[in-house]
């Protein structure tokens, strides 16, 4: 005759292996509350200067004097990022490894190398975008363009003949000089340089003709008049230039190329972890300090839901995807 375990007797084991010092798995508010206990690490594929990296040590900077424990950024550079993403994708989802994403990381590169080994839509719990720069598309004094439209009608009146310098393919620099070129119909002919200095040099030096340009490094030449600025191309007006049209304003709406950096974690990491990450971040970024401190690099900051950051990373993924497949821009 089987022996059956009375409800007395159950009672008793749950007791028993309580008193042995077994307790149940802890919450995910338990974990959040609790949350950080320990060093965390952001980790960025982006050389110490760099937009991405000031954006980096910037948001690492305001967690650990909000979460009360250190928060250091950690540089694995090589592979246009590639290798920083993935090692966050493939870290433990706790929220003590997170990642300094980009536009340019997640969005555009996993085009340029498709063997990288993440996938930006699966591998991360997006937490909010931190900042972006902005653009602005400029020209040499002696084109004879002073706005969009006179440009892409010169573009039209002379196919190919129009030069532009980019940092290298697949940049927001070339990127955004493409978007215009399908949007208005118009051929401008690449010229790639190994940074933006140097194509912005020879911009000034009118051995090109344009090009699409971080305000931040722009605005001094523009207000020298050693370029010209004809239009913005980010969503909204630029601060830095606030008189300055947008290019969708200018003439071709939905228009917009622009970069921005964010921080995420590995996929599964608790939603509670996540969203204080997300509240302690735009608490302390949103504040006026930290704000001029942002645009005194020439970038706004952004501070968005884990949602809306989730959905920009799958609007600009195919978006940019499509654009990079109809120029066929390979990666250098």
């Amino acid at each position: 005759m089987k022996n059956k375990s009375s409800p007395h007797r159950a009672t008793i084991s749950v007791f028993a292996v309580i008193c042995a010092g077994v307790t149940p798995p802890a919450s995910a508010q338990d974990r959040a509350a609790n949350f950080p206990a320990k060093t965390i690490r952001v980790i960025t594929g982006s050389a110490p200067g760099g937009p991405l990296d000031f954006s980096a040590r910037l948001a690492a900077q305001k967690l650990s004097e909000a979460l009360g424990h250190p928060v250091v950024v950690e540089p694995r550079l090589g592979a246009s990022g590639t290798i920083a993403n993935e090692f966050v994708a493939k870290s433990a989802p706790d929220g003590y490894t997170l990642g300094a994403g980009s536009m340019a990381t997640l969005c555009v590169t996993p085009h340029l190398y498709p063997k990288i080994g993440y996938d930006s839509l699966k591998d991360f719990s997006p937490v909010t975008i931190v900042s972006a720069v902005g653009f602005v598309l400029v020209v040499h004094p002696s084109v004879p363009a002073r706005n969009l439209k006179e440009l892409i009608a010169l573009g039209k009146a002379n196919p190919g003949k129009l030069s532009f310098g980019t940092s290298g393919a697949g940049s927001v620099t070339h990127l955004g000089v493409e978007m215009l070129k399908s949007m208005a119909n118009v051929n401008f002919l690449h010229i790639p340089y190994k940074g933006a200095s140097l194509a912005l040099v020879d911009l000034m030096g009118g051995q090109t003709d344009l090009m699409y340009d971080s305000v931040l490094t722009s605005v001094p030449h523009i207000k020298s008049g050693k370029i010209r600025a004809l239009a913005v191309g980010s969503a909204k007006r630029s601060p830095l230039l606030p008189d300055m049209p947008t290019i969708a304003e200018s003439g071709l709406p939905g228009f917009e190329a622009d970069t921005w950096f964010g921080i995420v974690a590995a996929a599964g990491t608790p939603r509670e972890i996540v969203t204080k990450l997300n509240t302690t971040l735009f608490k302390t970024i949103r504040d006026k300090e930290v704000t001029q401190r942002l645009l005194s690099q020439g970038m706004e900051p952004v501070l968005n839901t884990p949602e809306q950051f989730a959905e920009r990373i799958k609007q600009d993924l195919p978006r940019w995807g499509k654009l990079l497949k109809a120029s066929g821009i390979k990666a250098d």
